[in-house]
């Protein structure tokens, strides 16, 4: 997979405060999220990558070229930035004909490109509204709707689904998705972070400027083999079954939560997955349900973003 935005010892300052530190970062094709809490420096690194600012030390590429000093690439990139700078009076299609215009396209690519921007986002029905009318989930799927209709093999959207009602959220998503299928390179910056893994397993971590972790969720919690998993069964006889998996190497502990459910600590939860359904069925039970809060995006989350 070849990468498509890069960042090598990229270090961004704004007066005596280090905004990003030394960020080594290559993302290629596909969906990646980007996360952190507020003041992490994700929204400083989508600015570097959309050429809207120049790093203070290191090298910024997108498509292997300069986004702040050889504009010519940024026609291969759409951004759709966290804050609203709308022209109020004009209509969603007026605004997104007049950015698709900008990019170069004749008036009538435009005005095709526009309309069909517009369906994808939703917003087929609603683009002759003014701006100064819409609801804050049209103006993020307006602001969607311009950073795609042009096509580009690189989208950047920072915090996009703020504002929308759950169904356009599950829209949204599925939007971001397909952009990824499409073998575009999507980088995705939000704070709801069920969202995110429901885009993609791919995510980059970033705190206090610096990046904490970058990869698969599944890959990048498997590494941290000081934090076993809570994993939660529920069967008819928990009891028994504890008796069986406490006595596997991998496994910790074992503790009834209830008449149906067992938590089982384990460091290795593949071989848990595994081993549990053959041990209930040798005592003549069915695994119901096998969950566990130990294994999402949530708790890598704030395993590594709480550790300083």
């Amino acid at each position: 997979m070849e990468p498509m935005l890069v960042a090598r010892g990229v270090s961004k300052l704004f007066g005596q405060v280090r905004a990003l530190n030394d960020v080594d970062l290559t993302v290629g094709p596909g969906v990646t999220g980007l996360l952190g809490p507020n003041g992490s420096g994700k929204s400083t690194l989508m600015k570097l990558f959309a050429g809207q600012l120049l790093p203070d030390e290191g090298e910024v590429r997108l498509l292997g070229g300069d986004p702040f000093r050889e504009p010519r690439y940024l026609r291969a990139l759409g951004l759709c930035p966290e804050q609203d700078k709308f022209y109020e009076e004009l209509t969603g299609h007026a605004f997104v004909f007049a950015l698709t215009r900008l990019h170069g396209f004749g008036a009538a690519d435009a005005r095709k490109r526009t309309t069909s921007a517009l369906d994808r986002v939703g917003m087929g029905e609603y683009g002759h509204k003014r701006i100064g009318e819409m609801s804050r989930g049209m103006r993020q799927r307006t602001k969607i709707a311009q950073a795609i209709a042009h096509d580009p093999p690189v989208v950047l959207l920072d915090e996009p689904l703020t504002g929308a009602d759950p169904v356009a959220r599950a829209d949204l998503i599925d939007l971001v998705r397909g952009l990824g299928a499409e073998g575009r390179c999507v980088l995705v910056s939000s704070h709801v972070l069920h969202e995110v893994e429901a885009m993609t397993h791919q995510v980059v971590f970033i705190r206090f400027g610096r990046l904490r972790a970058h990869g698969d969720i599944l890959r990048l919690r498997a590494l941290l083999t000081d934090r076993p998993y809570r994993i939660h069964v529920e069967v008819d006889d928990p009891r028994a079954l504890a008796a069986r998996m406490i006595a596997l190497p991998h496994v910790q502990a074992t503790s009834v939560v209830d008449a149906g459910t067992l938590e089982v600590t384990t460091t290795d939860l593949d071989a848990a997955a595994r081993e549990l359904p053959d041990h209930a069925a040798a005592l003549g039970q069915v695994v119901r349900r096998f969950t566990s809060p130990d294994a999402d995006l949530e708790s890598l989350y704030r395993y590594l973003i709480s550790r300083v």
